[in-house]
């Protein structure tokens, strides 16, 4: 499916979900490293060297814009993800590791 510009120059929305254009960085996935890391759009560019400071701010300022919706979606992913460990079984080898004071 081809990408759909939006309103801010470095986005664009592929099946719906916010991407940087000429990446396959979703917003999202900026936005929660920003949330876990408190990254300044500086350090982000540091551990994306491919993004430019522009790309950076227009997602930032596109997340802004659409905090409730993002919101959500980060809260429907966090939910998932702890169906999924609560639903898989802990490795033998992590218990193994906790048996033996090593993890």
């Amino acid at each position: 499916m081809a990408a759909v510009k939006t309103d801010y120059e470095h986005i664009v929305t592929e099946n719906g979900v916010p991407v940087i254009s000429g990446t396959t960085m979703k917003v999202v996935e900026l936005v929660i490293e920003k949330m876990a890391y408190g990254w300044s759009p500086e350090e982000m560019h540091l551990q994306h060297p491919y993004l430019t400071l522009g790309q950076i701010y227009s997602a930032l300022a596109y997340y802004s814009d659409h905090v409730e919706e993002f919101n959500k979606d980060i809260e429907r992913r966090l939910k998932k993800v702890e169906h999924i460990r609560k639903k898989n079984k802990q490795s033998p080898l992590i218990d193994k590791l906790k048996s033996k004071d090593k993890l």
